[in-house]
């Protein structure tokens, strides 16, 4: 299979997404000698649109999971992009619980795309609501695994001559189940869709966090008013250089803290070939 160049293609509110997707396609692009450029759509504007694939591009596209599932509010823009029968790779990055069907569901997404899917991959991170979850993750021994993940793939595009079937990966195609839902002590529900983060007064009204919100939900003029809906991606609070936007919600505080709680261990990253 002859690729032309190598397209990094991701959303990522807090830079983890980001991180290993590009690490992905700089490797790749390397070991095909191919130049690697890239598209990022975290931001509204830039959903607007979508990258020029053509069909030797070769695609490293990701996403987080959000609930165990790719986010919501993405589906109907991804609904709407073109693969141009590219071979792309699956990428998905969780907050070091699990990445449930989120990977099947992007495979899916991307088939439906025109994107023939080659590879897959779920990488754990720094969770999005936590600085203790999957701390500094992915870190350099992740870092090392995407290496040699792409090494890897890159052997298998130089030795494929026909178009593969879809990469298989964890999951039912089409049946995705619904999104994770956090609980209580008493297994009641815990619904935080609503919940927005509060300013306190160490603001310095830089406007970063109205800069980097992907839903563009915060006011540009004034930073304390939400004028959209807030997903919890961890976005305008951890890229705060005064720390000044947090959570005091207690049913998101107590979901965090079950998290932070129940998922100490080192979650592996999960390779598809």
């Amino acid at each position: 299979m002859k690729i032309k160049e190598i397209k990094a293609i991701y959303f990522s509110p807090t830079g983890t997404t980001r991180k290993v997707v590009k690490t992905v396609a700089d490797e790749l692009s390397k070991k095909l000698d191919v130049k690697a450029g890239e598209y990022d759509f975290t931001l509204p504007g830039a959903r607007l649109g979508f990258a020029d694939v053509e069909s030797d591009s070769l695609v490293v596209f990701g996403v987080p999971t959000y609930a165990g599932r790719v986010p919501n509010v993405l589906l109907k823009y991804l609904s709407t992009i073109q693969g141009n029968r590219a071979p792309a790779v699956a990428a998905v990055t969780f907050g070091n619980r699990n990445f449930d069907n989120s990977l099947i569901e992007l495979r899916d997404i991307l088939e439906n795309a025109g994107f023939h899917t080659i590879g897959a991959l779920a990488a754990s991170c720094e969770h999005s609501f936590s600085y203790s979850l999957g701390a500094g993750r992915p870190d350099a021994c992740d870092l090392g695994e995407l290496k040699g993940f792409a090494e890897k793939l890159a052997l298998k595009i130089v030795g494929m001559a026909d178009v593969p079937k879809p990469i298989s990966v964890p999951g039912i195609p089409g049946s995705y189940g619904g999104y994770y839902k956090p609980q209580d002590s008493c297994g009641t529900h815990i619904d935080i869709r609503k919940v927005t983060p509060k300013v306190s007064e160490a603001c310095t009204k830089c406007g970063i966090c109205a800069a980097v919100c992907p839903m563009g939900s915060i006011s540009p003029e004034d930073v304390r008013l939400m004028q959209g809906i807030c997903i919890k991606c961890g976005a305008c609070f951890k890229r705060c250089p005064a720390s000044a936007r947090y959570f005091d919600d207690a049913g998101y505080l107590y979901h965090k803290s079950e998290l932070e709680k129940m998922y100490k261990r080192r979650a592996c990253n999960s390779f598809f070939l």
